[in-house]
């Protein structure tokens, strides 16, 4: 399944124990022995060959995960935590293995993809203790005649559907969740990061995670999977994190049945500087949010609003900080920056970047990248940016920093709000006052004041308008594989 021929050792050992076929009850190969490659986007070269599911397939996994149901929903809170501590040490135990396995398959940095791990593992561990922590009332009706109970009841078997930006900490927040409602779930990782998803099933089974309660299933076309499934009556719930384009589509598809979804689409996260920052702080914490994951994140910072008072300072700092980044082979301890996940998130940067110049943006900092193969995009500042170029209304996912300079509060929140998306807005000034009074006023689900990192297993994950529906993480996350019944109890005095 490897191509050993040109993988440097610690690669081949990476990948060698990354399991063949897809997880159902067991591994298995798919319908015809049927595969797809994996590239390495650093490099451009095929690392692994993966099992390509078609319908047959999706369906025996679907198959497993229902016949896991009722046993799973059945076991105790404590059971079920028990699992997934135990995946939680297992994927510690394989950090440096997981973490070389999701650079080899989406060039993120070696520095960041252990990063990755440990916020992966976290969502094991924070469900694990969440698992036990009832969500329920008990309580005597209005008119005392009787007595309400509600009780909180796994949804069922659900369907997952993850990024290929994180793929394995997005795997892990759906999972964990799922699994310590007591669901069960296949996993459908995205086409161009499956690996870690498929090791992640291992060391579910690993950790005692009954067969049938985690299934995972890879296919070079998702559409061929998902339709069987979203129509099938076992299926009780989808979850989805992708665009919005597509997350559209499947809400059209899911209601057919009235299945229960949760969707974290798209973003076109505002960053808002304003006059009384504190300029080091509002520097350090936009390089943050525009150059984690390399700008490949929904929650990326896509528009830096700088007020004019203290945009010549922003911008010439910012710049310097974008052209110094240091972009090469993402395997090496010392790159901040790897490549972009394929030619076509290359193609669109280079796109963003000549329509906002043509506009009349000004290239503020540039940095350099290395020559040969692989698709490298170069961290660029801009500054004096339009409102109407189309890095301005597009959600650009990739290392381009975007100023656009406002005079007034409220130019600066119509700005921010003029985008059919509200998944993530940050926030930099020294007023409290104005802090809350603008994120009171921004359309969005999250809002970072005066942090350029909003991500944390503790909260809420989530957005408004187009940006999607429902929340992952903190206690919210638990409660999308979960329904409520409520029993009607005589009263205690009747």
């Amino acid at each position: 399944m490897t191509d050993m021929l040109t993988a440097p050792s610690w690669e081949s050992a990476a990948l060698e124990s990354v399991p063949r076929g897809f997880l159902a009850h067991d591994w298995q190969p798919a319908t015809g022995g049927r595969t797809f490659e994996v590239r390495n986007p650093a490099t451009e070269e095929v690392i692994a060959t993966v099992a390509d599911c078609g319908a047959q397939d999706a369906l025996k996994a679907l198959d497993a995960a229902a016949a896991a149901a009722d046993q799973w929903a059945l076991a105790s809170p404590r059971d079920r935590a028990t699992v997934l501590h135990r995946i939680t040490d297992a994927m510690l135990e394989h950090r440096e293995r997981l973490a070389r396995i999701i650079t080899l398959e989406i060039g993120k940095t070696i520095r960041e993809a252990r990063g990755e791990v440990d916020y992966a593992a976290a969502y094991f561990r924070w469900y694990a203790e969440e698992a036990v922590r009832p969500h329920a009332r008990s309580t005597p009706s209005p008119d005392g005649k009787s007595h309400i109970v509600t009780v909180a009841e796994p949804v069922g078997p659900c369907l997952l559907i993850t990024p290929w930006n994180v793929p394995l900490a997005m795997a892990a927040r759906k999972v964990a969740a799922a699994l310590a409602a007591g669901c069960t779930a296949v996993l459908k990782p995205a086409t161009l990061t499956p690996l870690s998803s498929l090791v992640l099933g291992e060391l579910a089974r690993e950790a005692g995670a009954p067969p049938g309660v985690l299934t995972v299933i890879t296919s070079s076309d998702p559409a061929a999977i998902t339709m069987p499934l979203l129509a099938d009556p076992r299926l009780r719930k989808l979850s989805f994190t992708g665009s919005t384009p597509v997350g559209r589509l499947l809400l059209q598809q899911s209601g057919a049945r009235v299945l229960r979804t949760s969707m974290e689409l798209g973003g076109n996260a505002p960053f808002l500087v304003f006059d009384d920052a504190d300029l080091d702080l509002a520097v350090r914490e936009a390089v943050i949010a525009k150059m984690r994951l390399g700008g490949q994140s929904c929650v990326g910072a896509n528009r830096f609003l700088v007020q004019e008072g203290i945009a010549d300072a922003f911008a010439a700092a910012l710049g310097e900080q974008m052209a110094a980044v240091r972009v090469g082979p993402p395997g090496q301890e010392d790159t901040e920056l790897g490549p972009l996940a394929d030619h076509r998130a290359v193609d669109k940067v280079r796109r963003l970047v000549e329509d906002a110049v043509a506009r009349g943006a000004v290239v503020i900092g540039k940095a350099d990248i290395p020559d040969g193969p692989g698709h490298y995009a170069a961290p660029t500042a801009l500054d004096h940016v339009p409102a109407d170029a189309a890095i301005m209304h597009e959600e650009v996912f990739g290392p381009v920093a975007a100023i656009h300079r406002f005079s007034t509060e409220a130019e600066a929140i119509a700005v921010a709000n003029n985008t059919e998306h509200g998944l993530a807005s940050y926030v930099m000034t020294s007023h409290i006052d104005r802090a809350r009074r603008v994120a009171a006023r921004l359309q969005a689900g999250m809002v970072g004041i005066n942090r350029g990192l909003v991500s944390d297993v503790g909260a809420p994950f989530g957005g408004v308008k187009q940006s999607g529906l429902g929340r992952e993480g903190g206690p919210e996350g638990l409660h999308e594989y979960q329904q409520l019944k409520y029993l009607s109890m005589p009263g205690f005095n009747t």
